[in-house]
């Protein structure tokens, strides 16, 4: 069964085992998920991940990172989706809860967060918030 919304997914899996406390997620690695798990990673919202082969197919497992028992992220949400796209030009980018939380935006020259977006004078497609 092929997924309409595999960034989502994603999304949902980190969200639905940082709930029940789980060290980490697997799920079918795509290049997006990578990139999306790498701006994660470089903000300090997850651990780690790694892409790995299992049946003939690349696996994404990401390691979840918490704080005194309380999972680092307390937010993550889907802005842009198949069927509402959302785009926005540098001055337009969302600043999320003041500046604390980041949105994950992809521009031209890669995903990227809204900071590193405004600094370099991008707009993009924007994929998520996280705080």
């Amino acid at each position: 069964m092929s997924m309409s919304d595999p960034i989502a997914d994603l999304l949902t899996r980190i969200r639905n085992a940082q709930m029940a406390k789980l060290p980490n997620i697997v799920c079918p690695s795509s290049k997006s998920k990578v990139a999306i798990c790498r701006v994660l990673q470089d903000e300090g919202y997850i651990a780690s991940f790694s892409v790995s082969e299992a049946d003939n197919k690349a696996v994404l497992t990401v390691d979840l990172k918490y704080y005194e028992g309380r999972p680092v992220i307390e937010e993550i949400k889907r802005e842009s989706r198949p069927g509402l796209r959302l785009y926005r030009g540098k001055a337009d980018l969302p600043k999320n809860r003041g500046g604390l939380g980041i949105a994950i935006v992809s521009t031209h020259q890669g995903l990227m967060t809204d900071k590193q977006a405004r600094a370099a004078g991008l707009g993009g497609e924007v994929l998520c918030t996280v705080f």
